[in-house]
């Protein structure tokens, strides 16, 4: 079951790709751990929380409500990451580096979706995300140890 918001409108940039806005939620400030959500088209797949960015939304609230929505995940953001291209869906994610302080007991997509989250290991995260090269982009920074992405 994909998830389609009722009221929600896809935004573009100048270039015709779609805004979008995900948080690497991390479970503290040694940024080890990072907080993976199953996938809503394959719910056996993990995935980064993220998506699109409403209509005069800032990014980085856009990534704060994702991360809520998706994980039920409750933090504050430390930095941003960068802009990560994905050629081939024509997609701009803003991505964000979140500390996650609480974590719901029930959040809209575990409700609606049956979302599933779990915790990993940056290494562990790469593999469950190797269907999804370009989020696995969004980890090699992290586990280089670097503090800034360039834009891709």
């Amino acid at each position: 079951m994909v998830k389609e918001k009722v009221n929600s409108i896809r935004t573009y940039d100048e270039d015709g790709y779609r805004r979008r806005a995900a948080c690497l939620c991390f479970k503290d400030e040694t940024e080890q751990e990072i907080l993976l959500v199953s996938s809503s088209k394959h719910i056996d797949r993990w995935v980064v929380p993220g998506g699109g960015i409403e209509p005069s939304e800032e990014p980085k609230l856009a990534a704060v409500r994702e991360a809520l929505e998706e994980a039920g995940a409750q933090g504050r953001l430390i930095r941003q990451l960068g802009v990560f291209e994905n050629s081939e869906k024509k997609h701009r994610t803003n991505l964000y580096a979140f500390i996650v302080s609480d974590l719901l007991d029930e959040w809209d997509d575990g409700k609606v979706m049956g979302r599933r989250r779990q915790w990993f290991s940056i290494m562990e995260a790469k593999d469950m995300l190797s269907h999804k090269p370009v989020q696995v982009t969004y980890l090699d920074g992290i586990a280089r140890g670097l503090n800034g992405f360039v834009k891709r």
